[in-house]
């Protein structure tokens, strides 16, 4: 006895019964759409155009295919799956969800079951077949119904993919060198779906850990990898609690966050937020959590230009070279804490722990090593740029 598969009911039905029922269809597909538009209240208007067509077309070929799988069960479903996949994609189109379409099959099963079960008693057809095809009546109509869930996924997933692309689009032109015309950025920021703000900053981070910082930040921001790394336009930064979902979103991996700026100049925030970004990577610029560009300027500065520094570096701490490497550690705090002291013993003293006295005496010996250079401005900003370096390097 060959096994019936529960979910093809179906196929136990005599071939018989779709003589039975074939003549009902017209007045069966008239009242499930007379139904529908009475109980459905998102198809409550005239079946007309695109809209009507595809709704009067999913009724009628479904009962077409239901009579034509009992008479020969292995004709399969694929050549009619088509439409209602297409009824769930039409749906994400309208902007509803899938209650409505939903609803629609559960009255179309209701008024097909009542219908073809009248005709079915009418024809003498035995109760234990009627029944079987009550199962199958309401099977099928679950296929169909599966059938437009995937197309309703399959459309949302395309809808968000495009929409993934336009923002990555979006966030290519804002952050590009050149500034965008603002009609571009307009007409961009449109396709995208985003609302071009007042003001905004970047957030940069590692590539692999975007997903998990994006989504922490505000439900506004942009976010996708862009050059090799992780980028996220968050307006309005200093919003009210936006600060610290910022901050949370950062806990997620290291982060650095550019300065706010006029959307025309985020290519600015970006430059100093994957420069932050670099030095964190590289061990310049310590500390857990969020970095922030605007606050760690002269480290930036030194690390982006390591080269330059270094001449610098060689030329101006060349003096102490003939020192002890103590010697010449000792030397160099005591000339960075000059220039950032402008020279007072006190303040020196303090800053590095020691005696006034012994921070005069230290003074002196500077003094003798590098001359009259301490009292140059340029020299004491190269001094300080090159003993910054130093200190990072240590």
């Amino acid at each position: 006895m060959t096994r019936i598969p529960e979910s093809e009911p179906w196929r136990a039905l005599p071939v018989e019964v779709a003589d039975v029922i074939e003549p009902e269809l017209g007045a069966v597909t008239s009242e499930i759409l007379a139904t529908i538009a009475r109980e459905v209240p998102e198809y409550a208007r005239p079946f007309e155009g695109s809209f009507g067509q595809g709704v009067r077309m999913g009724v009628t070929e479904a009962l077409r295919q239901f009579v034509a799988l009992i008479r020969d069960p292995d004709s399969g479903r694929e050549p009619g799956r088509d439409v209602y996949v297409g009824l769930g994609r039409g749906e994400l189109r309208q902007g509803r969800t899938l209650d409505a379409l939903q609803s629609a099959y559960r009255v179309g099963a209701r008024v097909a079951w009542r219908r073809l079960a009248a005709a079915a008693r009418r024809a003498g057809l035995d109760t234990r077949v009627i029944s079987t095809l009550a199962e199958s009546i309401f099977a099928y109509i679950e296929e169909l119904s599966a059938d437009s869930v995937e197309g309703y996924s399959q459309a949302r997933s395309e809808r968000e993919g495009e929409r993934q692309r336009r923002r990555r689009e979006l966030i290519a032109l804002l952050l590009r060198e050149t500034p965008a015309a603002q009609a571009e950025l307009d007409t961009a920021a449109r396709a995208a779906g985003w609302k071009l703000p007042r003001s905004a900053a970047t957030l940069a981070c590692g590539e692999p850990d975007l997903g998990r910082v994006a989504r922490r930040l505000p439900t506004d921001a942009l976010a996708a990898g862009f050059e090799g790394v992780g980028c996220a336009v968050i307006p309005d930064p200093a919003g009210p609690g936006r600060g610290q979902q910022i901050e949370q979103a950062a806990a997620a991996a290291a982060a650095t966050l550019g300065p706010a700026v006029a959307p025309a100049e985020l290519s600015e925030s970006w430059s100093l937020a994957r420069a932050a970004l670099r030095a964190r990577e590289a061990g310049a610029i310590g500390g857990d959590g969020l970095v922030r560009a605007d606050e760690c300027l002269p480290e930036l500065l030194v690390h982006e230009n390591a080269g330059l520094v270094s001449r610098i570096a060689a030329r101006r701490l060349a003096p102490l070279d003939p020192l002890t490497p103590k010697a010449r550690r000792r030397m160099e705090e005591t000339a960075l804490a000059y220039v950032q002291q402008q020279g007072n013993a006190a303040a020196m003293a303090a800053a590095l722990g020691i005696h006034p006295q012994t921070a005069r005496y230290r003074i002196g010996r500077l003094r003798e090593l590098v001359g009259e250079a301490l009292d140059d401005p340029d020299a004491r900003l190269e001094f300080e740029l090159a003993l910054r370096a130093r200190a990072l390097a240590g």
